[in-house]
């Protein structure tokens, strides 16, 4: 079994741990300059580290909510649903200090694969770590297939 690596994201603004397997999608394909996108090639699951603008005009829960109907959006998601949203602890953060807000959310949206007609529901599970100094929303994804 290949051991987990440390990768740079962002021009080594930070890193992050990734499994065994992970591929860099930005060899197979342009990806957005804010986004980080990595995928597992048997079991389709990615994860992407995205950095958006903060979005002050929602708190909470709320912003959690908003981001994934966004990414729902962005994505043609034919219905979405949350499942549960609960905060996360800042002491376990590694951004602890910059970090002023987090929550992990947990839900499924109906969407179809580039290129085909049938949707499937995807179960998406996100970190949101606002870091308004930053005027920044660093949003992590983790998609799930079926």
């Amino acid at each position: 079994m290949e051991p987990t690596r440390n990768c740079p994201l962002f021009g080594g603004a930070f890193s992050a741990i990734l499994p065994p397997g992970a591929i860099d999608v930005s060899d197979l394909r342009p990806v957005p300059d804010n986004q980080e996108v990595f995928c597992h090639p048997v079991t389709d699951q990615s994860l992407i580290v995205e950095l958006l603008e903060l979005q002050a005009h929602v708190r909470g829960e709320a912003a959690a909510r908003y981001h994934f109907e966004d990414v729902g959006g962005v994505q043609g998601a034919r219905a979405v649903h949350v499942l549960s949203v609960q905060p996360l602890c800042l002491e376990n953060l590694s951004l602890r200090g910059s970090c002023q807000d987090a929550w992990f959310l947990s839900g499924k949206q109906q969407v179809a694969k580039e290129n085909q007609q049938v949707a499937k529901d995807v179960t998406l599970h996100q970190a949101l770590l606002r870091l308004p100094q930053y005027q920044t929303d660093l949003l992590l994804t983790f998609n799930q297939p079926p």
